[in-house]
């Protein structure tokens, strides 16, 4: 369940490209930024609540800022994504390729999901960058961790939590039935929130090409396309560049099936939508929902596809349906926590949906890091177990840069990446 990034850098024209070691030292540099960065779970006693955050008091840079082994992006990417990060230690990793094979640096950066969503994820990159080549300062301070609270003190915070969230359950109806504005939204919400479940608990077809056990071998297939390829297509049929993405994507799964020797089929899709309001855009943690859509992976023309795509997408979001998922998704947190788990794990399962696909928007400016320029950022959106692919666009100044994050042993990304690629050629030449 990693959330990451694998980044390119032009090391500098007029200085000294930077070692390794400096490079460690200016991501240490950014974590007074983040507090985060500096803390790990530690589980609530007899499993109550959910495990809390609590900093690390033997933090060490060192473990989590290491030096690649190989030199070429790909295998840095696939090495990196295909251990697990330490349980015991903030859940968070960069490895560093200070020198690739093609003269650039690498950088690829996990945390897991419990920690960042995919747009928290972007923005821990955006810590290390800076909009000139020069970086800037920061008052580093003397970090010094709090004390890790005892077994007792996390089952008192554990409890009182659970209580404050099952007494705020019980207030609804009563705030509601003071008001009769307050009943309609709350009945408008409620509405909402049942056609989101509904359509969360219909039934996907698991399917043999994605939806397997995995290993935890990973790779990561790239695909880039100018950003004005999707524009165009967005604006030549009326779309929005995120039913772009949906549209290539079923495209590009509708040729893998028949590579294959597959019959194609449509493909429940899970989008993840984010909910942040715009002064919530700087903060960290999970702020998305999702809305399921199926991908026409059976209909031969590409027009119809991205019009039956665009169909869905409107439906969802004109009936709130993102809103809807995430006040559903809010109510089981006041389930107790073995139901949570358990609730959990149901969501993520292939009988709810087959495949994920997430369009996180990065920098559109020039962006730096120790003076060398950012030029590709590829994402990586988790799999869970049961899904062999996730598919990530994310899109960087005026380039869509396309992250097929797959089980190595159970899916060739690298023909689907070839496959989308085709799919972009098409719609631009019938746009």
């Amino acid at each position: 369940m990693h959330v990451g990034w694998a980044t390119t850098f032009k090391p500098p024209p007029d200085r000294p490209r930077p070692s390794f070691e400096q490079l460690r030292d200016h991501i240490e540099g950014r974590l007074s930024l983040d507090p985060r960065f500096r803390q790990k779970l530690a589980r609530v006693p007899l499993g109550l609540n959910a495990p809390v955050w609590i900093d690390d008091e033997g933090f060490e840079v060192g473990r989590h800022v290491v030096g690649a082994n190989s030199s070429t992006l790909t295998e840095v990417i696939d090495d990196c994504m295909s251990s697990q990060l330490e349980r015991g230690r903030p859940l968070w990793q960069f490895c560093v390729a200070d020198r690739l094979d093609d003269g650039r640096i690498g950088v690829v950066g996990k945390a897991h999901h419990c920690m960042v969503d995919g747009i928290a994820a972007v923005q821990l990159a955006a810590l290390l960058l800076d909009p000139t080549p020069d970086p800037q300062s920061f008052d580093t301070g003397d970090w010094r961790p709090d004390p890790t609270p005892g077994g007792l003190g996390r089952l008192a915070r554990g409890v009182l939590d659970q209580a404050v969230g099952d007494a705020g359950l019980l207030r609804l109806p009563l705030r509601a039935a003071r008001s009769p504005v307050k009943a309609l939204r709350v009945a408008n919400q409620g509405l909402r929130m049942a056609r989101a479940t509904a359509d969360l608990l219909r039934p996907a077809r698991p399917v043999e090409l994605l939806n397997a056990p995995i290993s935890p071998l990973r790779h990561l297939a790239r695909a880039q396309r100018p950003l004005d390829d999707l524009k165009l297509i967005k604006e030549s049929f009326g779309t929005t560049v995120n039913d772009v993405i949906l549209a290539v994507s079923a495209s590009g799964m509708r040729r893998l099936f028949q590579e294959q020797g597959q019959q194609p089929l449509p493909l429940k899709t899970m989008v993840p939508v984010n909910v942040r309001k715009p002064s919530e855009n700087g903060q960290d943690g999970n702020r998305i929902s999702f809305m399921f859509v199926d991908l026409p992976c059976d209909e031969p023309d590409p027009v119809r596809r991205l019009q039956s795509v665009h169909v869905q997408t409107s439906d969802r979001k004109g009936h709130g349906g993102p809103q809807g998922m995430e006040r559903a998704l809010n109510a089981v947190g006041y389930l107790p926590q073995p139901v949570r788990d358990a609730v959990s794990h149901v969501f993520a399962s292939p009988l709810v949906f087959n495949l994920t696909v997430s369009n996180i928007p990065g920098p559109a400016e020039p962006m730096y890091m120790l003076g060398c320029e950012l030029e590709e950022a590829y994402p990586v959106v988790p799999i869970p177990d049961g899904h062999a692919l996730s598919i990530g666009v994310t899109t960087i100044r005026d380039r869509a840069c396309f992250g097929l994050y797959a089980d190595r042993e159970l899916l060739d990304a690298d023909l689907l990446a070839g496959t989308i690629d085709e799919a972009v050629d098409e719609l631009v030449h019938l746009s």
